[in-house]
Formats: structure tokens, C-alpha cells, sequence
């Protein structure tokens, strides 16, 4: 942790928006603090990009102060006491004093607005959270300790945890993502209070669980955050396909911890993330929540066979269509959605190309199957590997080598990448002199096969075994009937 800087150092650190807002508010009689993230980020070394203040002010009384100066203003917060306005290159929020009252079945917080810093700072999540810069004079305000959070890396409350937890259930999951994101751990009165308040998380809207759970995959400790969910038994809420994970192990230690097993899948995974300018820049969600759910299928298909061995069959297909319902449960979108599901469906494929080596044409399909995601099963497939053994971890690695090198290689004679038949749909509907209709798609899907069994046959060659298949099909031999 570093030591704030000097009030002048902070000046020439502090984005100068900041010092402008502040002489408008002090001017028209009102008080302005910077306040949260930003104040804990300078103790750690950093400038946030959030600025978010808090003041006297009532929504109506900022809105006048900024009004004329601010280039944009919107005020979809207002009835929370918060708005929110662009000035050059920052946005910036400005929130009134509050002091919030909770209904304990609602969603939302009843906002009563307060008339004083200490109070305000008292609401909030977290003491590293309730610390404030008063402006301009860049006086710390720290009445809950939230320096010596950061400096013994403990996430407290302000007030009792269980009082603050109960008023806003989500700051569990922030907690957990805190615990991520800042690489800190919790306290323990906050850990057991997060225990003996699960069920509180269900009056939480899936959207803004899926928010924290985002933020804390994409953490710089995503471990962290999920043994902490796990733990604390909120996972059972929230991920219960993690929770599941922790196979009981049996006494003979047939088969690996499932649960610890797709931890460091995960931190594997995130060490082959690339910078902004490679294939799968990180921190890349897609690629760590698949590392993280793609053993998800599992539990349900675990079984002792007769030898003693234990197998998982078709947990990959079962994993697939189980992290697809969580996240359509969590309201991920539906590109999100498909790509995760779609690495978890294909994580297993490679491994029969370790055991007894591809054709080009099972290349081919390889690379078709994973399309865009192929950089990510790259990174996926090879993070899957967590064995002790050496000569097995090093074998694996060299098939996989040998893999990506022969997918380059088809690359370069066939633009793999962006594999199509011979002919497209028209071409199809000429040569066989139908109209548009699923008839086109299967003669497109038998060309498509033809394409990835054979390589690029031609346009000829391709004209000749789709004639070939259509005196097959029952169409046209209904037509020839018919004339």
C-alpha cells in the first residue's frame, strides 16, 4: 500500500476537473467531497477512472451548480440523489448525503437523503469504500478506519456486517469481488455474517449478481472470489455447478478434486491471455468463466465402473447445456451465452487427437466447430492440463503443438478459417433448378461435409457430386415421377 500523497503532489495528480467542480460547489454554498474508489485507489497507487463525489447538495441544487458548465447531463439517478454529467473526457457523478433506509423484501433501497459526511460514509459497503477527500482543501475523512483495511488487506463494514448485508445483500457478492479484484481477504465477522446471510442474495436481481460475478472472473485473483462464494455457501445461490465441483473423494482417491481442479484451469488459463493487441486479450471473460464451468457436467455423470475406475462420460455435451441455462438464469447475453457453452461442448475434442492422431478432414472440422472461439480452445485446451505427471503434462503439450501446426499448415493452402462449399445457395439452386427451401440447406450441409471430408474439390468436381446426391434425394426423384 503507498502513503497519500501531499495535498500539492494530489494536485498535480488529480485530474483537474475535479478542483473546477469543487470551486463551482463551494462557490454556491455547498460542501463536495471525492469520495470511495477513487480515495482508496490513490493509497493504492493508482489514479481511478471513476470520479464519483458526494455533497450537500439536493439533485436539484447540483444539476443549477453544473448547469452551463457541464457538456452532458442525464439524471436517471435522481430519485437516488445522483447525477451524473460529462465534462471534456470524464464523467463524472455526483451523489447527495445519504441515509438510506431499506425495505427488507424489496430490491431497492428506500433513499432518505442526509445532511452530513460522517453518515453518508457510515452507509456505504465497505470501510476502504468510506473514506472522502474534502474539496478543494483535500482533507482526508476516514471515521471507519478504512486505512488500516488496506494496509492489513481485510474487507470490514463500517457498522455490523450483518446490518449492512441485510440492507443491501449484493455487497456479499461485492465483497467476494473485492476479494478478487484487490487480491485482500475478508474479515472474519464479515465472512460469517456472508455465511448466515445467503438467502438475503435472492431478493438481488439476476443482472446485478451477473455484474459482481463478471467483475470478479476478471479479477486479478478470480480464485479468491469463487472459494469465497464457495465457502460461504453463496455460490449455492448464485453458481451451485461450482459448488458442485468438491466431489466427495473417495477413500481410494480414484479420481482428482474436480473443484481444485478447475481452479487452476482458470489461473492457467488467465496466464495465456494476450495484451490488447493478440487474439484473446485479457482479462478475457469468455475464456476464464469457460476454464472455470467446463467440468460443470461432472457431478451428474460420474460413475464407478466395475474396474474402479471412475468415469465422467459426455460431461463435456452435459456441462455445455448446464452452464448455458446458469447464464441465460443470470441474464448473460446471448453471444456471451453461446461461446462459453460452445468451449465447454468442445474442451474434450482434442484428446482424441492425442490418443490416435487426426486426418486433415478431422483437423478441418476441429477448426470449423470452434470458429472464432479457436484461439480461445487453443488456450483453453491446453490450461486442461493439470496433471503432476511430467511426461504426461509434456506429452499432451507436444500433440497439441503438433495440432496448431498442422492446423497452420491446412491454413495456408485453404484458408481454413473461413471454410464454405464449392458452391453457394444459388449456385445450388440453379444447377438443380429449385427454389429456395431446406432442400438448398441440405445439398449446402452435404457440400460443407464434401468440403472438410476432401479439401476444395472445384467448382466442377463439386457440380458432379451434387448431381450425383440429388438423383438420391426423394425430391427429385418425386419430380422425375411427377413429369
Amino acid at each position: 500500500m503507498h502513503a497519500l500523497p501531499s495535498p500539492d503532489a494530489l494536485r498535480q495528480i488529480l485530474p483537474s476537473v475535479i478542483f473546477d467542480l469543487a470551486d463551482r460547489f463551494v462557490r454556491a454554498g455547498h460542501e463536495l467531497s471525492l469520495v470511495g474508489g477513487p480515495v482508496r485507489d490513490l493509497y493504492l497507487g493508482r489514479v481511478s477512472p471513476d470520479l464519483d463525489f458526494t455533497t450537500s447538495a439536493r439533485p436539484e441544487e447540483t444539476i443549477k451548480v453544473i448547469s452551463g458548465w457541464a457538456d452532458n447531463v442525464w439524471d436517471v439517478g435522481r430519485e437516488f440523489g445522483t447525477i451524473a454529467f460529462k465534462k471534456g473526457e470524464h464523467t463524472l457523478e455526483v451523489t447527495t448525503y445519504r441515509a438510506d433506509a431499506y425495505d427488507k423484501e424489496s430490491r431497492k433501497p428506500i433513499v432518505a437523503f442526509g445532511d452530513n459526511l460522517h453518515d453518508d460514509l457510515f452507509r456505504r459497503d465497505f470501510t476502504m469504500n468510506s473514506m472522502a477527500l474534502r474539496l478543494p482543501q483535500l482533507e482526508l475523512v476516514d471515521p471507519f478506519d478504512g486505512v488500516s483495511s488496506l494496509e492489513d488487506g481485510s474487507i470490514r463494514t463500517p457498522g455490523a456486517p450483518d446490518i449492512s448485508f441485510s440492507d443491501d445483500p449484493l455487497r456479499m457478492m461485492r465483497a467476494a469481488r473485492f476479494a478478487s479484484q484487490l487480491k485482500i481477504e475478508v474479515s472474519p465477522e464479515v465472512r460469517e455474517a456472508m455465511s448466515g446471510m445467503t438467502d438475503r442474495i435472492d431478493i438481488i436481481s439476476s443482472e446485478r449478481v451477473r455484474d459482481e460475478l463478471v467483475k470478479l472472473i476478471n479479477g486479478a485473483d478470480p480464485r479468491a472470489g469463487i472459494d469465497l462464494l464457495v465457502e460461504t455457501g453463496l455460490a449455492d445461490k448464485v453458481l451451485p455447478e461450482v459448488s458442485a465441483l468438491r466431489l466427495e473423494i473417495d477413500e481410494h482417491h480414484r479420481h482428482k478434486d474436480v473443484y481444485q481442479h478447475s481452479l487452476t484451469v482458470l489461473e492457467q488459463a488467465m496466464a495465456l491471455e494476450t495484451d490488447e493487441e493478440g487474439p484473446v486479450p485479457g482479462p478475457n471473460f469468455v475464456l476464464r468463466f469457460a476454464a472455470l464451468m467446463h467440468d460443470i457436467g461432472k457431478p451428474a455423470t460420474r460413475k464407478f465402473e466395475p474396474s474402479g475406475a471412475v468415469s465422467f462420460r459426455h460431461h463435456d455435451m452435459v456441462g455445455s447445456k448446464l452452464v448455458k441455462a446458469r447464464m441465460r438464469a443470470l441474464r448473460f447475453d446471448k453471444d456471451t451465452t453461446k461461446s462459453v457453452a460452445r468451449l465447454v461442448e468442445l474442451h474434450m475434442r482434442f484428446y482424441g487427437y492425442g490418443e490416435a492422431g487426426w486426418t486433415d478432414s478431422a483437423v478441418r472440422r476441429y477448426v470449423t466447430d470452434a470458429g472464432d472461439l479457436l484461439e480461445h480452445l487453443h488456450r483453453l485446451t491446453r490450461s486442461d492440463v493439470t496433471t503432476r505427471n511430467r511426461k504426461k503434462a509434456d506429452r499432451l503439450a507436444f500433440a497439441y503443438d503438433d495440432l496448431e501446426a498442422r492446423i497452420a499448415q491446412i491454413a495456408e493452402q485453404e484458408e481454413l478459417q473461413s471454410i464454405r462449399p464449392d458452391l453457394d445457395g444459388e449456385q445450388i439452386m440453379h444447377l438443380l433448378g429449385i427454389k429456395p427451401s431446406k432442400v438448398v440447406g441440405r445439398a449446402y450441409k452435404f457440400l460443407l461435409e464434401l468440403r472438410l471430408d476432401e479439401g476444395p474439390l472445384g467448382a466442377e468436381v463439386a457440380t458432379e457430386r451434387l448431381r450425383a446426391w440429388w438423383k438420391e434425394q426423394p425430391e427429385a426423384q418425386e419430380s422425375a415421377t411427377e413429369g
